[in-house]
């Protein structure tokens, strides 16, 4: 990023002149106060009490000068101030600039050689911010800017600093540390922060930053070293990928801060609102089709039976249900059909309107072929392609998939990967599957701003998927039978309506089938919940070489 110190000093410059004439302006009034007062004393000494009156009108009139000169001085020393700030502030965020920071720093070194403490220094720069403004244009990009800034100083102590270096970069002063491990906090809450979903016009906004690290006086001790080192230490963060974060001196980073693979899902900062919901339509309707076909081919037709016998009581419900799904789509088609009648052929809206009946027709066709395969399948078995698959390509995937409906809800979205293949055997198009329902699951039941995470380890020869929510939580009665088909949780139904209750019998269908188990936990209602998915690692040999 390149920078333009000719035009700071220029500005600085500036306002030293300004404040230059506000102190001569001050001057001037000053010596007409004195004077003022000199002429009054003269007069005293040489008029009677006959001329009394001329001195009571030289009176008043002094005090109204003394009025005036007070309100310009007054007036002075606010633009002064206002002169002072402005020559230290960056224009657009408000933050201190580059004059601001070096003296800060200045004052900071010195208090902490005296202490003996440490400082650390965080050089933030923004990732893929040339793609907002080259969609958006530069004026949503100073917005955002404006964003950052805020969020970054509500990120840290008010002891702290949080200056705009140029462009997309930040740079941020931790005074008084009391180790030098203070500063990971820092970096994890900022990058959380800017993690956080935010709507910017009709756009979805979750930003990622790299950020190199300097400590005083381990790397430096000035300003200008420590913000290099910090600044190439950022370089090698940007390298690593999606909001890392990197030490001066280390190599190569620790294992805790290559916990995030750049997930290609997470990498796009901008999604149109509009976009990411038809999108969350459309895979919604992928994912209902494929969980109702796939719940017919694995449950056998004793299985049927079984579940049929146990929600017997349940069926009256489920008709219910599937005839609201049925009635679903009519209000979009009768309304589609009503705008065609309303627009010109050559209109953009007309093929949006098309997309709409398109998509509603083969929603309600699937539905109903659904019916007809239910009364008509007597047995089925279940398919799998089993390859040797990295779960960490299948995770990005699926957050792909289900990404769109988190933005719409604008539901803050964390990812925990551990560096290294992540191998099982299996299908690979099933696998994201079971990923792709936990976190839709996830998203459906966690209401707008909440939270959501997936988080994956390795545990011997085990591979550990959770996904966990701050939703709605599922209730002890709901939760021995959570996966059963067509159940559904009573208070669920409350948050999202109705729906077929089969998409986590789904997850334990395929995840049973890939030799592995699936556990659901909650603390209740409103305290969210929490699914760990747990599979065989499949074991790479080593290549031998003839």
């Amino acid at each position: 990023m390149t920078k333009n110190p000719d035009r700071s000093e220029s500005a600085v410059a500036s306002a030293a002149r300004e404040l230059d004439q506000f102190r001569r302006q001050a001057e001037q009034a000053r010596a007409a106060l004195t004077r003022l007062q000199q002429d009054v004393v003269e007069a005293e000494s040489h008029l009677g009490s006959v001329q009394a009156a001329q001195l009571l009108e030289a009176n008043e009139q002094l005090v109204l000068a003394a009025l005036h000169a007070q309100t310009e001085a007054e007036t002075t020393a606010r633009a002064l101030n206002d002169a002072s700030r402005s020559a230290e502030l960056d224009a657009l965020t408000e933050l201190p600039n580059r004059v601001l920071l070096l003296d800060r720093f200045a004052h900071a070194i010195a208090s902490a050689r005296r202490r003996r403490a440490r400082l650390a220094l965080l050089f933030l720069d923004l990732n893929n911010f040339k793609q907002i403004n080259d969609t958006l244009g530069h004026a949503v990009g100073d917005q955002v800017l404006q964003l950052v800034a805020q969020c970054l100083v509500s990120s840290v102590r008010e002891a702290d600093t949080v200056s705009r270096h140029g462009g997309d970069e930040f740079l941020i002063l931790l005074a008084e540390l009391s180790q030098a491990s203070d500063a990971i906090l820092v970096a994890d809450k900022v990058i959380a922060a800017l993690g956080a979903p935010n709507r910017v016009g009709n756009h979805v906004l979750r930003l990622a930053a790299s950020i190199g690290i300097s400590i005083y006086p381990d790397d430096g001790e000035d300003a200008d070293t420590l913000i290099d080192r910090a600044d190439a230490a950022m370089y090698r963060a940007k390298r690593q990928g999606l909001g890392s974060f990197v030490f001066h001196g280390e190599e190569p980073p620790s294992e805790r801060r290559l916990r995030a693979p750049a997930l290609a899902s997470l990498q796009r900062p901008l999604t149109d609102y509009e976009l990411a919901l038809a999108e969350h339509e459309r895979r919604h309707a992928q994912r209902q089709e494929a969980n109702e076909q796939l719940v017919l081919a694995a449950i056998s037709a004793q299985e049927l039976q079984a579940a049929a016998e146990q929600a017997q009581r349940r069926q009256t419900e489920f008709l219910a249900v599937l005839a609201h799904e049925l009635r679903n789509p009519l209000a979009p088609i009768r309304t589609a059909a009503a705008l065609l009648g309303r627009v010109r052929t050559d209109e953009p809206l007309l093929l949006r309107v098309q997309t709409v009946i398109e998509r509603q027709v083969a929603h309600m066709s699937r539905l109903l072929g659904d019916l007809l395969d239910v009364s008509r399948m007597n047995t089925g078995t279940l398919r799998l392609e089993r390859r040797l698959v990295d779960m960490a390509g299948l995770i990005d995937e699926a957050v792909d998939a289900c990404r769109p409906a988190m933005d719409t809800r604008l539901q803050h979205f964390g990812v925990h990967v551990p560096a290294g293949a992540l191998d099982v055997h299996g299908d690979p198009v099933r696998l994201v599957q079971i990923l792709s329902n936990l976190l839709d699951n996830a998203s459906k039941y966690t209401p707008n701003g909440g939270e959501i995470a997936l988080s994956v380890g390795v545990a011997g020869d085990a591979i550990e998927m959770t996904v966990s929510d701050s939703g709605i939580g599922i209730t002890a009665e709901a939760l021995p039978i959570v996966f059963e088909p067509f159940v559904r949780d009573p208070h669920a139904i409350d948050l999202n309506g109705v729906g077929l209750g089969i998409g986590l019998t789904v997850v334990r269908e395929l995840v049973q089938a890939h030799g592995g188990k699936v556990v659901a936990s909650s603390a209740g209602s409103g305290l969210g919940s929490r699914f760990v998915v747990t599979l065989p690692r499949a074991l790479r040999l080593p290549s031998t070489s003839s």
